[in-house]
Parts: C-alpha cells; structure tokens; sequence
C-alpha cells in the first residue's frame, strides 16, 4: 500500500503519487534551470524542488496535473521539503483523477447547500434576503466547491462554504447571549462576507490567484456583487439597509492595512470580523497540530503571526487531532 506524504519520515525515500499544486521554474546563480514545486495528496502540501530540470519536464508539467515522483524528505528552515529526483506524468492504469489528492469538507456538499437555504429564510430583512439568495444562486456550484484560500485556512474543497456556515454558527450563538445584535445583517454579512473568493480564486484544484483577485481583492469583488444585485432588483443602493450590509462585508478583515477598505464601525460588523478572525484561527492551529508530533512543537505558522504551536502529549488532548 503507497504511504501518504505525512507517513514518509527525514532522509526516507519517497516513490509515490501526488498532486502537483504549483510549478514555477527557476534558474541558480549558476545559471542552472530547476523548479520548485508544490505537491500535495489528502495527507498534507509540501514543497519539492527538482534540480536540474529537462526540457521535457518543464514543457510537461503543469499545476492540476498528477505526477509519480521519487524523492528524498528533507528539511528546509524547519519545515519538511521533498529533493525530487525523478518526477512524470501518470500513465495508464495509474491514478490521474486530481480530486483523489484533495482534501475536502467534513461535511458533504448537499449538508452544506440546505443549510445556507435554511438560513437564508432567517434573514427577516426582505432586502437583505433578496440580495444573499440573488448571489447565492448566481454562484451556487463555485460557492460550495472552492476552498476559503489558496494556502491558510480552508484551504480545501468546499473550505469556502465550510467556513461561512461555522461563521454563521458562530453567529447564532452570539444572536442568543446579545440580544441588541441584528441577526439578520449578521447573518447576511457572513453569508456575502467571503464569497468575492469565487472569483478571487481560480477554483478546488492547484488553486491560484485570478488576474482580478490579484489586483482587486475578493472584499472589494463581493461588494461589486452586491452593487450588481441591488441594481438588478432595483433595490435603493443609497438606503440605510444597504449602505449598513455594504459596510459589515467591506470591514470584515477589521484593519486597513489586512485589506479592509473601512474598520467595523458597528456592532455586527466588529462582530463579523472578530468571528472571521477566530474561526480563522481554529483552522489554522487545527492543520499546524496535524503535522506535528505529541509534546513537539510545530514549525512557525505564517498564518498564526509565526508562531509555533505546542501539542500536548496527554491523550485528553490529542484524542480528536
């Protein structure tokens, strides 16, 4: 049976298949072609870099593509990394269905799509509700199949549809110890807050940044959505409810300087952001505690500040890591 990319320990040799997210070729000081690669399967991503790269393999391998490859673990920086020493294309009667090395949702996409309906109805703001259900629908498929990022948190497929319903549990817990807090813009602000990411964002597999994502930013993406929808249904752009449902997705990201065109400057949309922040949060102590062994600490997560995360040994612990 092929181990998984996580079982392989430092200096073991690697003979396996896995999903190639990333290619990107470089050249040494030496003038020397290589590439740097990023490979994946269900177990986790790690980096791989093929000195001494050919022709054929530069002009084969593209991101998406599944690829047999023999390798040595390393550690680079405190982080584990692949020396390729061979590395092609599947052939037949080997595996080639990149969805087999994706990581996915804990929960299926049916769950995920009658929830967000359910909830849907329990957005009394008959505007609010039009403009969700509008965008929801426009972009249902790509909602419930693309991750939340490309490399941080929700990071997988369905990650994007994932993300926004524990936001929206959060939400509704918040509803019952606040009574002053309306549900309702909330509610709606977590289901629109994220969802620019269907276009920021090329897709599931190998995902990338778009030509827009990169240069507009998915808050900026889902408020133009939201312009769209209310000129469609001819709904007031310049009425309070808009302008306040506008404000809670544009503030999400909290600071300016993290992408956010304006900071909350009310209570569901600090709310919302502070939830985004925490749920965020979760995940990524969650992947950092997967990789790393009981009483060891992890190596430093870009997306925790850079800080290393410690996993206890006691089994009360780690019994549902």
């Amino acid at each position: 049976m092929t181990k998984t990319l996580k079982e392989y320990q430092l200096d073991e040799r690697v003979d396996t298949f896995a999903l190639l997210k990333s290619v990107e070729v470089r050249m040494t000081q030496q003038g020397k072609r290589y590439m740097a690669l990023q490979l994946a399967d269900r177990s986790m991503t790690i980096k791989g870099m093929k000195w001494d790269a050919t022709e054929d393999e530069v002009s084969k391998l593209k991101a998406g593509q599944v690829v047999y490859m023999q390798a040595v673990r390393q550690a680079y920086q405190e982080k584990p990394q692949l020396k390729v020493l061979a590395i092609r294309l599947t052939q037949a009667g080997e595996p080639q269905d990149a969805a087999d090395f994706v990581v996915a949702a804990p929960m299926k996409k049916q769950e995920m799509a009658d929830e967000v309906s359910a909830i849907i109805f329990q957005i009394t703001n008959a505007n609010w509700q039009r403009i969700v259900r509008h965008i929801l629908i426009k972009y249902q498929d790509a909602f419930l199949q693309f991750p939340a990022a490309k490399a941080n948190h929700h990071a997988f497929t369905g990650g994007l549809a994932y993300h926004t319903l524990s936001i929206v549990h959060l939400a509704q817990a918040i509803v019952k110890q606040y009574e002053q807090v309306n549900a309702s813009l909330l509610y709606a602000g977590a289901l629109l807050h994220d969802l620019g990411k269907v276009i920021e964002l090329s897709g599931p597999v190998a995902t990338q940044y778009t030509t827009a994502g990169s240069l507009i930013g998915h808050i900026v993406l889902v408020d133009e959505e939201i312009v769209l929808a209310a000129t469609e249904l001819k709904i007031d752009l310049h009425s309070e409810d808009m302008l306040v449902l506008r404000h809670t997705v544009l503030a999400h990201h909290g600071l300016l300087e993290y992408g956010s065109p304006v900071q909350p400057m009310i209570k569901e949309a600090n709310i919302l952001h502070q939830l985004d922040e925490l749920d965020a949060g979760m995940q990524a102590f969650d992947n950092a505690l997967k990789q790393t062994t009981p009483g060891e600490f992890s190596p430093r997560q870009w997306a925790l500040d850079n800080r290393s995360v410690y996993k206890p040994e006691s089994a009360s612990f780690n019994s549902e890591i």
